[in-house]
């Protein structure tokens, strides 16, 4: 396990789900910073992936897991942040190769798509995986030459 600073975020949407994960996570060994609401008063999932790739992008997490009702709009919002590579995945595979091939520093999940136990698998798949490198290195680097 190479990342140990986990920083979590969601809207409203997602509360229970994000809390939930952030539970798991921290028995896998990793530190989670949970920046999230508490409340279920509407919010902006833009402020929500925003605040949690800044976290990123800043060296004060190594990656993150945002959440909403799609994992779409704060998708989004995460990309928007230069240095930030954020996928949304509904199944393990996914979230594997975003790591793995795309270096993916943030993993979006959608609290209204995907249930409690297949988010954990997915999770538990994104934190597993390690970047290879290589050509996909290459490739990352003509992602990251796209932030002008």
């Amino acid at each position: 396990m190479s990342a140990k600073r986990i920083v979590m975020s969601s809207d409203h949407a997602a509360i229970e789900l994000r809390q939930a994960l952030a539970a798991h996570i921290a028995t896998l060994g990793y530190e989670v910073e949970d920046i999230g609401p508490t409340s279920s008063e509407s919010t902006h999932y833009p402020d929500h992936g925003a605040a949690a790739a800044r976290k990123v992008a800043g060296g004060e997490a190594d990656l993150g897991v945002i959440l909403c009702g799609t994992g779409q709009g704060i998708m989004m919002a995460a990309n928007k942040i230069p240095g930030i590579r954020c996928g949304v995945c509904s199944d393990a595979f996914s979230a594997r190769m975003i790591r793995a091939h795309n270096n993916a520093n943030i993993l979006s999940l959608g609290a209204r798509v995907i249930g409690e136990g297949l988010a954990i698998d997915i999770v538990e798949a994104y934190l597993g995986a390690e970047f290879e490198g290589g050509r996909h290195g290459t490739r990352v680097d003509m992602i990251t030459a796209l932030e002008g």
